[in-house]
Order: C-alpha cells, then sequence, then structure tokens
C-alpha cells in the first residue's frame, strides 16, 4: 500500500521548515549564546586578571608602607639618639661651667676672706694702739 500523496508532502513541508526554523531562528540563537558565553568568559577572565593586579598593587602598596613606617622610624630614633646625644653633650658642658664659675667664686672668696682677715688683723693693730693711747695718755711705741 503506497502512502498518499499529502504524506509526502507534509513531511516535505516538516523538512523544510526544519531548515528554516534551523537557519533564521536555532542558528542565530545558538551564534547570540555562544557570543554571550564568550563575552562573559572574557569578562570573567578580565575581572580575575583586574583582581589579581588589584591583590598585587595592594601587596605593593602595603611594602612600601612597611618601607616608609620602617625608615621614618630609623629617622626618629636617629633624631632622638642626636638629640640625647646633644642634651648629653650640652650638660656636659653647662656642668662644667658650672664647675668653673663655683672654682672661680671659691677661689675668688677665699681671696677676699684673706684679704678682710688681713685687714682686720690691721685694723685690730691699729685699734689696739689707740686704745692703749687712750689709756696711757701717751703714745705707745
Amino acid at each position: 500500500m503506497l502512502p498518499d500523496l499529502s504524506v509526502f508532502w507534509v513531511i516535505f513541508f516538516v523538512m523544510l521548515l526544519t531548515v528554516i526554523i534551523d537557519r533564521l531562528l536555532l542558528r542565530p540563537l545558538l551564534r547570540v549564546m555562544n557570543e554571550r558565553e564568550q563575552a562573559t568568559r572574557s569578562a570573567r577572565e578580565l575581572a580575575e586578571r583586574s583582581a589579581n593586579q588589584a591583590r598585587a598593587a595592594a601587596a605593593e602598596f602595603d611594602q612600601k608602607t612597611t618601607a616608609a613606617r620602617g625608615e621614618i622610624y630609623k629617622q626618629m630614633d636617629e633624631m632622638r639618639r642626636t638629640a640625647t646625644a646633644e642634651r648629653s653633650e650640652a650638660m656636659a658642658q653647662t656642668r662644667a661651667e658650672a664647675e668653673a664659675q663655683v672654682a672661680a667664686a671659691s677661689t675668688q672668696l677665699k681671696a677676699e676672706t684673706e684679704e678682710a682677715k688681713r685687714r682686720l688683723e690691721a685694723d685690730a693693730d691699729a685699734l689696739g694702739a689707740a686704745v692703749a693711747e687712750r689709756i696711757l695718755g701717751r703714745k705707745v711705741s
């Protein structure tokens, strides 16, 4: 038994519609889906590269910041040592000057004390002679 000619036409049109749907709908749709997948993949790769670069930049920044802090601390320590040395030197110089002034004042005081003793002895001798003259009523030799 031979199928009806309409069956062939139906098969022909089904095949024709399959080809038309494939060419006009499915292939462009698959092409757009593939392009989107590639775009998504490339965007993901770009994002990963950017994230890696950002991590590397952050690590470099941290490293440079740590190095700068270390340098600043070293400079501050050096300045502190220099200031301490200058202060010690200034204190030693001031102490030496003060000791020199005290020694000079002590020497001057001793000299003045000796001079005052000499004057007092001379004045005491003169006073004793004057008292003796008054008491005796004549000049004492």
